[in-house]
């Protein structure tokens, strides 16, 4: 039986998913985590604590566990532990990607130099300490622009900026989301880049020795223009034409033999203008939350079984992606307040298409929105006959919700 380590940072969505991935696999799975009670009786016993941050100590503890347990792979669920991933699978001799190229992915100044190195049309931009003056830096900046930190995800601390003179407040804000994430002071700059107009996409895609295998492009049909970038609907099969399906698939390869990656997933984001295609981001791992979802391969294969078939070398069967169309909302925390309920769900799951809706924020907690914020209230999923009509049902389900807070 192949032992697969699971990087799985305390809080993800991901964990069960990968589980039942395993199971069905019959993979044994040690799981990584920062803490052990977040995982405390579902591992009986199997599973190391470690520090994400400290990819060396980690390393060693991974590579001592592994002389007891030999691995087949190490696998990261989401970016928080791809560094570590790429890391301790060099160590082990195991198949990965490069730690320099996953260090350039990591972190989006980095992205950017290599990427217009290899000629990929991608935003201007500078970056600046969380310290520095904002009076300054505003003025060498051009407009829109945007302010985001260098390495966190899912949107936090990402802000359009129209004018110099809106700059300085922007620029404040981002720097306490940086240093309320980063107090130790490591990764306490920020990127100031152009912002790029125009339609956005994603494409979820598997890296094997450096060939690219593009699983899904999906259409993200509301705008994303600012002052903040909440996510909210994914769908597939894509509605552009196909040799601008085609374009954007040669780009994200492209972008990826740019920063070095050869092994295993990637998730990149692109928009699209009348300039023609500006490759945003490329992450070294799989499309975040519960998205992964939305996709099924060949009978009924999900995502993380193709993730860990790859990682630990198993055979990989044949796996086309469903016919149906399918896509997810991305549920959005509109204000602050206690969350209390989330009422009209059995009227959302009603409509036709839906098939399925998770919230996951219990009640009690606090919501927060965007920038600071750096979670979904939950996910909605939908399958149909097209792209629109998958739309449309994630549309009308989610005017069924009503959030009910504490204020």
């Amino acid at each position: 039986m192949a032992r697969v380590l699971l990087l799985i940072p305390s809080r993800t969505y991901r964990t069960h998913d990968f589980m039942a991935a395993a199971s069905r696999l019959d993979v044994e799975i040690v799981v990584g985590s920062e803490h052990r009670p977040a995982l405390a009786g579902l591992m009986d016993g199997r599973h190391l604590r470690l520090d994400f941050e400290d990819v060396n100590r980690s390393t060693e503890r991974i590579v001592a566990f592994a002389q007891m347990r030999p691995l087949a792979a190490v696998v990261a669920v989401d970016d928080a532990g791809t560094l570590l991933a790429a890391a301790a699978a060099e160590a082990l001799g195991l198949r990965h990607n490069p730690v320099d190229a996953v260090e350039a992915a990591r972190d989006k100044a980095r992205m950017r130099e290599r990427l217009a190195q290899a000629g990929l049309p991608t935003p201007q931009f500078a970056t600046a300490d969380i310290d520095a003056d904002p009076k300054s830096v505003a003025a060498a900046v051009r407009y829109p622009c945007i302010v985001k930190p260098l390495d966190l995800s899912g949107s936090q601390g990402v802000v359009k900026v129209d004018t110099a003179e809106n700059f300085p407040d922007v620029f404040a804000r981002v720097a306490a989301i940086v240093a309320a994430c980063r107090p130790n002071g490591m990764g306490r700059s920020l990127l100031i880049e152009d912002f790029i107009p125009g339609d956005e996409v994603a494409v979820e895609a598997l890296l094997r020795g450096g060939e690219l295998e593009v699983l899904a492009i999906f259409d993200k049909p509301d705008p994303l223009n600012g002052p903040f970038f909440e996510e909210t609907i994914y769908v597939t099969p894509s509605r552009l034409p196909l040799d601008r399906q085609r374009q954007i698939i040669a780009t994200t390869a492209r972008a990826a033999g740019a920063l070095g990656l050869t092994d295993g997933p990637i998730h990149a984001e692109l928009r699209l203008n009348d300039a023609g295609l500006w490759m945003l981001e490329v992450a070294a791992r799989s499309i975040g939350g519960l998205c992964s979802r939305t996709l099924r391969f060949g009978s009924g294969i999900s995502l993380e079984e193709l993730i860990l078939r790859h990682a630990a070398g198993l055979p990989m069967p044949s796996h086309p992606r469903e016919l149906a169309a399918a896509g997810v909302m991305m549920l959005p925390i509109r204000d602050r307040g206690r969350l209390r309920a989330v009422e009209g769900q059995i009227e959302a799951r009603q409509v036709p298409g839906v098939d399925g809706l998770v919230i996951t924020i219990p009640p009690g907690e606090a919501l927060v929105p965007l920038p600071e914020g750096d979670r979904y209230l939950g996910f909605m999923f939908a399958r149909a006959d097209s792209p629109g009509a998958v739309e449309a049902a994630l549309r009308q389900a989610h005017a069924q919700l009503r959030v009910v807070t504490d204020g």
